[in-house]
């Protein structure tokens, strides 16, 4: 009977498989072997793509007449540091008692392209059948599930021209316009950074990002801060004083008037002091009182990105840092795979989420996540997920929302203190969506005086509901029922705050009684830079840096480069030193290399500073990886865009 190959990325992967499979780790050189399996591994990427010189030696030299450089074949070769392990899996592929070959490579796009590139330069056992293994977390029942319903390697051939197709654009954009843009422009540029000489870096998601990164510094330098002056009512109700804000309406005197700045401000502090004095010893009347019960429920689940916004936040750290430490919750078995992008569960996984919570009551000892849990159980709350907004098969691609497995413990207290913290913020995020929604009383007052109006609100959370299991201080805060509501207007003012309590009696018709009203100054602020956390939330939507959590879960669609890259880009940006980030608050400015570099492509080609051309082309290659197009059309379109740049850049000369 023939023998079964598994091969894996990397070797202690390869080792879980091992165990997941009860085989005896006889490690022998570069794989494991036993009388049914062998199991071997990849050292990460061990093949690559060819420079332009391997084609033709004169395309080592950067010259105009060579460009643009689109090979018809394409070459690939072994990377010589680690060509003993391609020799290894080689021999091991081309075994003639190889039957069964398993593709376990990382379950994404990337995975799947590092062993299609083995297999590509490998050429297995032609008599062997290849299959996928594809897991969402390595905890030995998952990687058994994997092994038993791997699918023929066919089935995900669309994946492997989609990631083959990324792998060519990037090599075409990146080779072909740095080299050019270099030819043209580099001594300018050099000249402008006082160094001897400069090549230009451009890439399809880094130049974009790039883009963000100094158009964002650029918007923040232009900004010239205006005042103005807002007028507050203080008015005495039976429980307190009441604050409200005076907003301009449609039967105001001041409707339209070009004394205004905005809605609630004047430009000039005497127009707002002759607005006061017309309003002296006019009768205020309550002329709108809602009364409002707001329920709240907790935030969706982690995606990658949501995950590195919230570490940078928490813990000030890079968005590469959070995805290595939760690629090792992931291989410990702590957690489900990390590079995903969706932020809920699939039905098939709801239907068994008790599994994880009882892992978590048994495994992890943590006395307030045991507190939490206890409650839940006191409380029998429901674990039935199905028809909640946590669970969307429609919202997931590739894998589910990154959760705790409830396993792993065994390597838990070896972890590093941050790999400790990183897990309890996903473990708390998943435990909040068992918890009840938070609720909220609403109170909304408008007073009118001589049809002028002044707003007041107040807000106070009843039931603290989810916010028990995502505490803040502020959340500690509300929960004294004396929280007071903060609105941010369009100018990031905040307004007026009330106490609940002040709002009690009150009702619609009566009259109020004006203590004085008082002119607040105020001014706008320009936009916030990114931090690194804030650009991967920033990546993800295409440009924009959306705040709202709900909104940014509604509008997303195809963003600039994928989960499993964006990290690397921003760390490139760094290491080529065209943005710098702060190590402690993360913050991210632009050199003046990178803006330099900026200006040149902004002349040059400015469609690559475009986070929706980036985000197209991305989405051209999930429609290749969806087979809703073809791979021969997405590189037709490729190779159409690279020559009709060249063609415009090359006049501009």
């Amino acid at each position: 009977m023939g023998k079964k190959l598994l091969i894996t990325e990397k070797p202690s992967v390869a080792m879980e498989f091992a165990k997941a499979l009860k085989i005896a780790i006889n490690r022998k050189n570069g794989y494991i072997e036993d009388k049914d399996w062998i199991i071997t591994w990849c050292v990460g990427h061990l093949v690559t793509m060819s420079y332009p010189e391997a084609y033709d030696e004169k395309l080592k030299f950067w010259r105009l007449d060579t460009l643009p450089f689109i090979p018809h074949e394409w070459k690939y070769e072994i990377i010589p540091a680690v060509q003993n392990q391609f020799k290894i899996v080689q021999s091991l592929l081309q075994r003639e008692d190889v039957e069964e070959i398993y593709n376990a490579g990382d379950s994404g796009r990337e995975g799947e392209y590092i062993q299609r590139l083995v297999f590509m330069m490998a050429k297995p056992n032609p008599k062997a059948k290849i299959r996928r293994v594809w897991i969402d977390s390595q905890t030995e029942e998952e990687i058994q599930r994997g092994i038993k319903e791997a699918k023929d390697e066919k089935e995900y051939d669309s994946l492997s021209d989609s990631a083959y197709l990324r792998a060519k654009e990037d090599y075409l954009i990146g080779i072909n316009f740095s080299r050019l843009l270099s030819i043209i422009y580099g001594r300018k540029v050099a000249a402008e950074i006082k160094e001897d000489k400069a090549s230009i870096s451009v890439g399809r998601v880094m130049t974009c990002v790039l883009g963000m990164v100094v158009e964002r510094e650029r918007e923040i330098r232009n900004f010239v801060k205006t005042k103005y002056y807002k007028i507050i009512g203080d008015f005495a109700s039976k429980e307190g004083s009441l604050k409200a804000d005076w907003k301009v309406n449609e039967k105001s005197k001041l409707y339209e008037s070009p004394k205004l700045y905005n809605e609630s401000g004047f430009k000039k502090e005497k127009d707002a002091k002759e607005f006061i004095q017309s309003l002296a010893n006019k009768k205020a009347i309550i002329t709108e009182l809602k009364k409002s019960k707001q329920k709240e429920n907790a935030p969706l689940l982690f995606n990658l990105a949501e995950i590195q916004n919230e570490c940078t936040k928490r813990f000030k750290i890079k968005p590469d840092e959070t995805l290595e430490v939760i690629q090792n919750l992931y291989e410990k078995k702590l957690v489900t795979y990390p590079r995903t992008d969706a932020r809920v569960l699939s039905s098939a996984v709801a239907k068994e989420i008790s599994k994880n919570l009882n892992g978590l009551v048994k495994g992890y000892k943590d006395e307030e996540v045991q507190k939490l849990l206890q409650k839940m159980v006191t409380e029998k709350y429901s674990t039935n997920l199905l028809k909640t907004k946590y669970v969307n098969d429609s919202k997931i691609t590739d894998h589910y929302a990154i959760i705790p497995t409830g396993q792993g413990y065994e390597n838990f207290d070896k972890l590093p203190e941050l790999h400790k913290h990183i897990y309890h913020v996903i473990v708390k995020r998943f435990i909040a969506i068992f918890y009840p929604p938070a609720e909220y009383s609403k109170i909304a007052v408008v007073i009118n005086i001589d049809e002028e109006t002044f707003h007041a609100s107040g807000k106070v959370c009843t039931k603290q509901g989810y916010l028990e299991v995502l505490k803040s201080k502020k959340i500690a805060k509300q929960s004294t029922e004396k929280e007071q509501t903060v609105d941010k207007t369009s100018n990031n003012e905040e307004e007026t705050e009330n106490n609940l309590e002040a709002f009690k009696n009150l009702k619609k018709g009566e009259e109020i009684a004006v203590i004085n009203f008082e002119i607040k100054d105020a001014e706008t602020s320009p936009p916030s830079r990114y931090n690194s956390g804030s650009m991967i939330l920033a990546m993800e939507n295409a440009g924009k840096l959306i705040e709202d959590e709900e909104l940014r879960e509604q509008i997303k669609g195809a963003g600039i480069g994928t989960s499993a890259t964006r990290a690397e880009i921003i760390k490139k940006l760094e290491k080529i030193k065209y943005i710098d980030i702060h190590s402690k608050t993360q913050i991210i400015t632009p050199t003046q290399k990178g803006e330099v570099i900026y200006d040149v492509v902004h002349y040059a080609m400015p469609d690559m500073l475009n986070p929706k051309l980036t985000a197209s082309w991305e989405k051209g290659l999930d429609m290749v990886a969806k087979k809703e197009i073809q791979p021969d059309e997405f590189m037709e379109k490729l190779e159409k865009y690279i020559h009709s740049k060249f063609n415009k850049l090359v006049v501009k000369m």
